[in-house]
């Protein structure tokens, strides 16, 4: 048996996930035998990849609106929104 101490400061941050070695080598062989399309690529950057989590975050926070009906009430919440 395997002890593991992790700093405090990582476990409050929420941003910690313990895997397996059999399960993480897995993966690192699967993540190397995929392609990514070049089309594709600009998703997959540090910079895209931060608004990505942006967007996660406020989806859980709530600080979302829609879906939307019709493009008018899109334009209509965006005006009371502007307010």
């Amino acid at each position: 048996m395997t002890t593991i101490t992790i700093p405090k400061n990582l476990i409050s941050q929420k941003e910690l996930t313990v895997i397996p070695k059999q399960e993480y080598d897995q993966f690192n062989a699967w993540k190397k035998s995929i392609q990514v399309n070049l089309e594709d690529a600009w998703f997959w950057s540090p910079k895209w990849q931060k608004k990505e989590a942006e967007a996660d975050k406020a989806i859980r926070a709530g600080r979302v609106s829609g879906p939307f009906s019709t493009h008018k009430n899109l334009v209509s919440a965006l005006r009371r929104k502007k307010k």
